[in-house]
């Protein structure tokens, strides 16, 4: 049964790819990747495109989202976080399909006092579950400058990156019965919003209105992906599949190496400050299936 459970799965992960046509954007520009999706003017698109930045006021946040949706992908973005007293805010950078049972692979930014450090939260949701989180402060001041924010999405794994340093990943188990994504196209969103019921400290600390407009930073988006594209104008020639030898398409099936784990468990070590794989008073009748298995 596994084995027809994993035929299936590998027929249904070459019938999604291709409906889509591969993509490489190196320091792609924000008007032709990204759309400004709300906020009223506080998100803006500067220096010619190299540019984009959010905002939020006491009135409201702002957000943006690609013009395109990916089925697999290597995501970088570089961004620079809301410097000084960022408590209560919310700096979202993620992917999402659409529906009631969506995936959906999150980093998020939770604001704090000056001189505390950021939590940096991460997320992954199959088929509209998620409740695997895993928090970590970071070991640089991602305030004082830009630093690169990464997701590596293939059909057997993802892989949050921190300048080029991984920190979390999470295995495809489909065969274990666990969800994973791998048939629904997902948008990059970002958004910069107030969170102050929950952020920081548990809401405790709220947001100080005096330090506002908040303003969080990005440049040097990144892509090798597969871009979805409809069955009629999708070609074999152009397809994920068809380029899986070559060069550019290694992170389809990238793994990590013997040295990026040794640097994983080096951050999960000294970094790492919840894993939902560890509450086990969360999940009294036993931790979910992927935790229970390497």
């Amino acid at each position: 049964m596994a084995s027809l459970h994993s035929t299936y799965s590998t027929i249904t992960i070459l019938s999604a790819l291709a409906l889509a046509s591969f993509m490489a954007a190196y320091g792609g520009n924000f008007y032709n990747d990204f759309e400004i999706t709300w906020g009223d003017g506080r998100a803006k698109i500067l220096n010619n495109g190299e540019l984009l930045t959010v905002s939020l006021d006491k009135s409201s946040g702002s957000g943006f989202r690609s013009k395109n949706e990916y089925l697999f992908g290597k995501i970088d973005m570089q961004i620079k976080l809301v410097p000084g007293n960022s408590a209560g805010t919310v700096t979202a950078y993620y992917l999402s399909s659409n529906g009631s049972t969506w995936d959906e692979i999150d980093f998020e930014f939770l604001g704090n006092l000056s001189g505390d450090p950021y939590i940096l939260h991460t997320n992954v949701f199959s088929q509209g579950k998620g409740n695997r989180e895993q928090q970590f402060y970071l070991w640089f001041d991602p305030t004082a400058d830009f630093h690169t924010y990464s997701i590596l999405w293939n059909p057997q794994r993802i892989i949050f990156s921190v300048d080029g340093t991984p920190i979390r990943e999470f295995k495809n188990m489909e065969s274990k019965g666990v969800p994973f994504p791998t048939s629904q196209p997902m948008r990059i969103y970002s958004s910069l919003w107030n969170a102050d019921d929950w952020a920081t400290r548990g809401g405790l600390v709220k947001t100080d209105w005096t330090k506002a407009p908040f303003t969080a930073s990005y440049r040097n988006f990144n892509a090798n992906a597969c871009v979805h594209s409809s069955a009629s104008s999708a070609s074999p020639s152009s397809s994920c599949t068809s380029n899986s030898a070559s060069s550019n398409n290694a992170w389809l099936s990238q793994q990590l190496d013997s040295t990026s784990q040794d640097r994983l468990l080096w951050v999960q070590k000294n970094y790492m400050i919840y894993n939902y794989c560890s509450d086990t008073k969360r999940f009294p009748q036993g931790l979910p299936t992927e935790c229970k298995t390497s």
